[in-house]
């Protein structure tokens, strides 16, 4: 009686396999592919100018920050208290600018980043399917979520170039 179940399980379990053995998966790196496009080049030069004044600022405030506090350290012990808390206000001032400036700095720029993902990934679906059809594939995954993949089954290339087009 016992062996009916285990006969049954062993058939089920050679039709998964049979099945399994028929699908076709290919893999794609889609952080590379999107970011080695020529969209993506093309709004980095595009951020980098539109930031760099705002860049240059955050470096000049992390600068002159830097030097207070360097001559708070080095000349902080000669000088009377009033002296010494007029510096150590001055840094904590700069310190704080500093901080607002490359707070909003990167909000902005990451508020950037992320329109154009969504800006961009209704293009790169349209790539992904057309591989999916174009390679007859069942299955396509981010090479994130795999461990190997043979080369001839990783798309990212064939993905950039859609990208591309």
């Amino acid at each position: 009686m016992s062996r009916i179940p285990m006969i049954i399980a062993a058939a089920m379990m050679v039709l998964s396999f049979s099945a399994m053995a028929e699908t076709r998966i290919g893999v794609v790196d889609l952080r590379q592919a999107l970011f080695s496009s020529n969209d993506a080049k093309s709004f980095s030069e595009t951020l980098q100018k539109d930031f760099a004044g705002d860049e240059a600022k955050v470096r000049d405030a992390q600068e002159e920050a830097r030097k207070l506090k360097e001559r708070l350290e080095k000349d902080g012990a000669m000088m009377n208290e009033s002296e010494r808390n007029k510096l150590a206000g001055e840094f904590q001032e700069k310190v704080k600018e500093f901080n607002f400036l490359k707070q909003r700095l990167d909000s902005t720029v990451a508020q950037r980043k992320q329109a154009f993902l969504e800006q961009a990934r209704p293009g790169v679906d349209a790539a992904v399917k057309e591989l999916l059809e174009e390679n007859d594939l069942d299955l396509i995954l981010p090479s994130e979520a795999v461990v190997y993949v043979k080369p001839e089954m990783n798309l990212t290339t064939q993905l950039l170039e859609k990208l591309n087009r």
